[in-house]
């Protein structure tokens, strides 16, 4: 399923979100309207997309190892800790 006009939105904007001088919930919610819950469940799936990944490599493999770290990290915490105690 090729990417919609939103997908390659939302890939530029990780690509520079950093460069803008503010808070980038503000901008996710200002520029897509959408909450920051709803955005990185988009994002999320569209990091799985093999169209995501052709349209922008850097981005993509970038934002994949970043969710793959924190991934580890959870799962990496003793139980005590995961469950806030």
């Amino acid at each position: 399923m090729p990417l919609t006009d939103r997908d390659r939105e939302i890939l530029e904007f990780e690509r520079s979100w950093w460069t803008l001088d503010a808070p980038k919930e503000g901008l996710i919610n200002e520029r897509f309207e959408l909450s920051v819950t709803r955005y990185y469940q988009l994002l999320g799936e569209l990091l799985d997309t093999p169209e995501a990944l052709e349209h922008d490599p850097l981005v993509v493999l970038r934002l994949r190892r970043r969710r793959d770290r924190r991934r580890k990290a959870r799962f990496e915490l003793p139980p005590q800790e995961r469950d806030g105690r």
